[in-house]
């Protein structure tokens, strides 16, 4: 079991019941929503489901989309999410996505957990690929894909439902051989 994974101020770690509060409240969060694809807003019910589910889920699985809380070491509490898809075969690859409450935007966490899920990825899972996608208007997101390495290679026009609108995506990818250089 690779968990926990560590940062400096991170412990990026699984679900567990006592983070049901933290979890809806930013799941709750218009602004966190704004570029997210869940139902908003976010039932009670779907939160427990969440979570119990997330506990059934190996962080490892091929296959198996797993969310991964992180934790804000000097507090102990819940500040976000990383969600991930391991693909299977020769080359593995990988799909991630993440989630901050807002009161931790702007403070570099949600770089610190990416970061640490790619070295994660690349140095102890050996996954080939990493991709990411972001609503094209979510320009934090971008800058923090762009400042890790991820190289942008679509960009889809009308592409993703956000609930009454189209939304258009940009689509990254970032390759085991260019992390860290």
């Amino acid at each position: 079991m690779p968990f926990p994974l560590e940062t400096e101020r991170l412990i990026i770690r699984a679900f567990c019941d006592s983070d049901l509060d933290v979890f809806l409240a930013y799941r709750n969060d218009s602004e966190v929503a704004k570029y997210q694809g869940w139902g908003f807003p976010y039932s009670r019910e779907k939160a427990v489901e969440f979570i119990a589910q997330m506990k059934t889920i190996s962080p490892v699985a091929i296959g198996a989309g797993y969310q991964a809380a992180i934790e804000n070491k000097e507090t102990g509490k819940l500040i976000g999410d990383l969600f991930y898809l391991l693909g299977q075969g020769d080359y593995p690859q990988a799909r991630i996505g993440y989630t901050l409450a807002r009161a931790y935007w702007g403070k570099g966490y949600a770089s610190e957990a990416v970061r640490r899920l790619l070295d994660f990825f690349f140095n102890e899972l050996r996954v080939h690929r990493v991709v990411a996608d972001c609503d094209t208007e979510n320009t934090a997101s971008v800058r923090l894909l762009e400042r890790l390495g991820f190289r942008r290679e679509a960009h889809f026009i009308k592409s993703f439902w956000m609930g009454n609108y189209w939304g258009d995506e940009y689509y990254y990818g970032i390759l085991e051989s260019e992390w860290g250089k």
